[in-house]
């Protein structure tokens, strides 16, 4: 008996927003597509750590709030009939030679696919956490690594500890409606120079570089943060009924590693001409990947999709037209195609 295998065009492992992006694109190029991603629902980090945070690189907004940008970037993606896949784990690729088809197992499902394109962002991630008395008893009670949502800070003295983009956005969205909003960084900041000059300008309390928390302090709930210059050693109370720690995640690529892919420095070597990995059908887009010219920002992944999903059609048909032409072209000539379809039937 014959082993029934649903192949599909092209498998986008991750949901995020490059991972969307590449599967409305593939859709466009006339790809059957599915989205495969761990979480039970899509939007990647932007959802599941980051909703209530604003971005700010998004090209045409000047300004938007993750979780909506979600909901356009998941409209758009699932538009031209891509069917995701959630809360599968891949664990395992494998390029079968004599068949040129890629096998994709994950901890509930087989899949077939002719191309794949790794969307993963930074793979599995968990918050870096802050060593200092008081912070664990109080974790879930004043002081959390993720926001869900902004409510909790209406009115209150709020402490952010980090000098990265998180923590620098999380100062500037909190503090018109926080009662007081105090920073706390060891370093210089490491976010983008203009978010920087906003915090600056603001009446947000800056305490940096060698500024380190030493203890938290409270009854059942965050009510007091202590916190030294390293170098002075002078010391600093203030009350605060929430804390957000931002220093970081700690990435690990979790079954990635065990693939025949080239990893350096946790990320994943391709082709910047053609998005290409070392697996042959396999390709890379987003945060995942590196190359000589590399950016990590939401749009030049999603530049990177549309290299990697061309690239992925002269993979299955040497003879497709590596470029289709401008969007509305396509649009136009697929629902003309939907139309002699529809009348063929009738």
């Amino acid at each position: 008996m014959t082993e029934h295998r649903d192949i599909y065009d092209i498998t986008i492992i991750g949901g995020g927003p490059v991972g969307l992006f590449a599967a409305f694109y593939a859709g466009m190029r006339g790809l059957r597509t599915k989205i495969i991603d761990s979480l039970d629902e899509l939007g990647g980090q932007l959802v599941a750590v980051y909703p209530e945070k604003y971005i700010y690189d998004i090209a045409g907004y000047p300004q938007i709030l993750a979780k909506d940008y979600v909901k356009h970037a998941v409209e758009q993606g699932l538009s031209t009939g891509a069917e995701p896949f959630l809360g599968e784990d891949i664990q395992v690729l494998e390029h079968l030679e004599d068949e040129n088809l890629l096998r994709l197992v994950t901890n509930k499902a087989e899949h077939w696919s002719r191309t794949a394109l790794i969307c993963a962002g930074v793979g599995a991630f968990e918050p870096k956490r802050l060593d200092a008395p008081g912070v664990a008893d109080l974790e879930g009670h004043g002081i959390q690594y993720f926001v869900r949502g902004l409510d909790r800070f209406q009115d209150k003295d709020v402490v952010i500890v980090g000098g990265g983009d998180s923590a620098v956005d999380w100062a500037l969205t909190l503090e018109p409606m926080a009662r007081h909003v105090t920073l706390i960084h060891r370093s210089k900041f490491r976010a983008h120079e203009s978010s920087v000059q906003k915090l600056e300008e603001s009446s947000v309390d800056l305490y940096y570089p060698f500024y380190e928390v030493k203890e938290v302090r409270g009854n059942g709930h965050l009510e007091e943060v202590h916190f030294h210059q390293s170098r002075t050693q002078e010391e600093h109370v203030v009350p605060a009924q929430e804390m957000i720690i931002a220093i970081g995640f700690v990435a690990d690529l979790g079954p990635l590693k065990s693939w025949d892919l080239t990893i350096e420095r946790n990320t994943i070597v391709v082709d910047p001409l053609t998005m290409a990995t070392g697996i042959p059908g396999v390709f890379g887009a987003g945060d995942i990947v590196t190359h000589p010219a590399k950016f990590k920002l939401i749009a030049t992944g999603a530049g990177e999709a549309v290299i990697a999903v061309n690239h992925a059609v002269t993979y299955m048909d040497p003879s497709a037209r590596l470029d289709p032409g401008h969007s509305t072209n396509i649009m136009e000539k697929k629902k003309k195609q939907a139309e002699k379809a529809g009348a063929s039937a009738d």
